[in-house]
């Protein structure tokens, strides 16, 4: 039985073409070879003759062979769509008629021809004022788009009929669309519309609609504001101004007479319906407040300025709110704190964001950074859009993400940051609020949007100590409170150490902290100590190797030898001596380190090395010189010989050596056993 017979054979034309036989997809061949079937599916039911074959897939110069050629990819079809029928005669989907062919598909099976059809009859339900059933048709055949329409097919025909497909399709949209507005569904509209500019820019019965939409929002300002931005766009890019229907209305909203007032809203559902996605495949959670905050940390000590400044910016009440989102850029070295001081500042602030609370772990230090596609799948999962439903491409998924976060006061927490091309597409709009982590500087937020950066530098000693008796419950008049304070100092008073040492006291009945803080005056064991067993996030050593591993090979040679040297002022000028190389490279080295959370400044051109990360780097320099020397090692007996023929040369008043330094029966490769 072919798939035909079986009825189970579907052509996807509305996205990248796609073949399906139940839920196994059938694999079609080359471009040229989809080029034929996208043509035969869109004509089903026709025969198409071999003449408008070549000129559908080549245009007007054809290669002599294009008659051969179609023969091959009718026969390939055959085989593909008809497997179990042997190569000779007529398959029962695929019929040679004479002069052509013919694709025997029912309506249903090619979606191109149903989105026309359901149209169409969404066209006559409308005109026979049932409104209700006609949009409800409208969004079914959104609903089967996927993307552009026959996205990656070649040729001629393919080319025309996605200029075809793409206009109808924008055309359906706009009339669902407006029955959003008409039924009181404008804040799903502007979502909508949102998106669609970005793909027809140049479309004004799309902006209009979006004017009306805010403005059934009771979003009077951000309507104005579209009518501007278009009259903008328009002049920068063809030198002309709005059309008149834009400009009625704009004159409309300012003088409050826009017909009708906005129409009671429908009851809320709790998810736009499957079939109304059609205008980027995404089904999109109506209702759903996100709350997707990791716990914050049982005990936090310190940090005082930090969270009254932060709390001073949310709190600002400023004329330009909702123009400009507010940016909170944490950065520090590896165990510093940021994670925990922005979801410290994120829990203290959530009455601030009644919308809701997004969360991503961005994984920078990490082996495989998230990059933005993927963050934005997150984070549009947690705002109620299904995972099948996500856009399939960067652009649609931003301006999703960006749409459903418009005019809303959320608060986003991206945490361990890499860099600027991962963080711009996650940057919302307006009222949301972002906070950034990161182990690096991220300079460009500040630069690009006027972030507010907050380094962080390990806590002071007295900070430190007081954190360490927090967690620890020892009370402050324990006579243990000076070996706690030296646990304190040779943690370098980084709380990621504080809360493993904590750890490895409640951990031990039988610890205490003068015995520990015994063990830990022993550098080489000290960073053996500062780490949790099967949780490598929770290691001195692997958070700074994290660090360590992203430095450039000149820049990890002077973390190197500062940290074997551990000299008492650290500037350019030793650092170049150090390294043998100019001031204003090494410098630049010093700085590199910084960003990296490796060295701290502590004044004009004055660095300090942290404790534990000086233990560290000599680690590294360890490691390294024992690995030159195996190399040096490996190369000694070559080496030998070469030493034994110069010496032989130079007593012989260099005369040729006639023998060599050893008798060849006692010379044996290691590859000859």
């Amino acid at each position: 039985m072919s798939y035909a017979t079986s009825g189970a054979l579907s052509v996807q034309l509305l996205g990248p073409l796609r073949v399906w036989c139940h839920d196994d997809e059938i694999v079609i061949g080359p471009p040229k070879q989809k080029a034929l079937l996208a043509l035969l599916a869109t004509h089903r039911g026709v025969v198409v003759r071999r003449e408008e074959i070549v000129d559908a897939l080549w245009g007007s110069e054809p290669p002599a062979t294009a008659a051969n050629a179609v023969h091959t990819y009718v026969a390939a079809l055959r085989r593909a769509l008809g497997p179990a029928r042997s190569d000779r005669g007529s398959g029962e989907v695929l019929v040679t008629r004479s002069g052509g062919y013919e694709l025997r598909l029912p309506v249903e099976a090619v979606d191109a021809a149903l989105f026309v059809r359901q149209h169409e009859e969404a066209r006559r339900l409308l005109a026979a004022d049932r409104a209700e059933a006609g949009y409800e048709r409208l969004g079914m055949a959104l609903g089967l788009w996927h993307g552009d329409a026959l996205a990656g097919v070649p040729g001629p025909f393919a080319a025309m009929e996605r200029i075809r497909l793409r206009e109808m399709r924008f055309a359906a949209l706009e009339e669902w669309v407006g029955g959003m507005i008409a039924t009181g569904r404008g804040e799903e509209a502007i979502v909508v519309l949102n998106w669609a500019i970005v793909q027809e820019p140049l479309r004004e019965k799309l902006r209009y609609l979006l004017m009306l939409a805010l403005y059934s929002c009771g979003r009077q300002a951000h309507a104005l504001q579209v009518y501007g931005d278009t009259r903008t766009y328009l002049d920068k890019e063809l030198g002309i101004g709005p059309g008149a229907e834009l400009c009625s209305l704009h004159a409309r909203i300012l003088a409050g007479t826009v017909e009708g007032s906005p129409p009671a809203r429908l009851p809320r559902q709790d998810r736009v319906p499957a079939q109304s996605k059609g205008w980027t495949g995404a089904a999109v959670a109506s209702g759903v407040t996100p709350s997707h905050l990791p716990s914050r940390a049982d005990i936090f000590v310190g940090r005082t300025a930090e969270l009254r400044s932060v709390r001073q910016i949310l709190t600002r009440d400023s004329p330009d709110r909702g123009r400009a989102t507010p940016i909170l850029a944490i950065d520090g070295a590896p165990g510093v704190g940021k994670s925990a001081l922005a979801l410290e500042l994120a829990h203290d602030s959530l009455d601030r964001f009644p919308d809701g609370h997004l969360y991503a772990d961005l994984g920078g230090t990490g082996d495989a950074p998230l990059s933005a596609f993927d963050a934005l799948a997150q984070l549009l999962q947690s705002l109620g859009v299904e995972r099948t439903s996500l856009p399939a491409d960067l652009d649609g998924r931003v301006m999703l993400y960006r749409s459903l976060l418009h005019g809303k006061r959320m608060l986003v927490v991206l945490d361990d940051a890499l860099g600027a091309d991962q963080l711009k597409p996650l940057i919302p709009q307006g009222s949301a609020c972002l906070v950034v982590t990161s182990r690096r500087p991220q300079r460009g937020l500040v630069v690009r949007y006027g972030a507010h950066r907050i380094g962080l530098k390990p806590l002071d000693l007295a900070t430190a100590t007081a954190l360490l008796l927090a967690l620890t419950g020892a009370g402050r008049g324990t006579d243990r409170l000076s070996a706690l304070e030296r646990l304190a100092e040779l943690c370098g008073c980084l709380p990621l150490a504080i809360r493993i040492t904590a750890c490895r006291l409640l951990g031990d009945p039988y610890g205490a902290p003068e015995r520990l803080a015994a063990l830990y005056e022993d550098p080489a064991a000290r960073l053996d100590l500062l780490t949790v067993d099967g949780d490598d996030d929770m290691s001195i050593r692997s958070v700074l190797t994290a660090s360590y591993r992203n430095l450039s090979e000149e820049a990890a040679r002077l973390f190197r030898t500062l940290c074997r040297v551990d000299p008492d002022e650290i500037g350019p000028l030793s650092s170049g001596r150090l390294v043998r190389t100019t001031v204003a490279e090494a410098a630049s080295h010093l700085e590199s380190l910084v960003d990296h959370g490796l060295l701290e400044r502590v004044g004009p051109e004055r660095y300090r090395l942290n404790g534990l990360v000086r233990i560290y780097g000599a680690e590294r320099a360890e490691a390294q010189t024992q690995a030159m020397a195996l190399r040096t090692t490996r190369k000694l007996p070559i080496t030998q010989a070469r030493m034994g023929v110069a010496s032989a040369g130079a007593r012989g008043g260099g005369r040729r050596l006639t023998q060599p330094p050893f008798k060849m029966a006692e010379f044996r490769p290691p590859y000859s056993q």
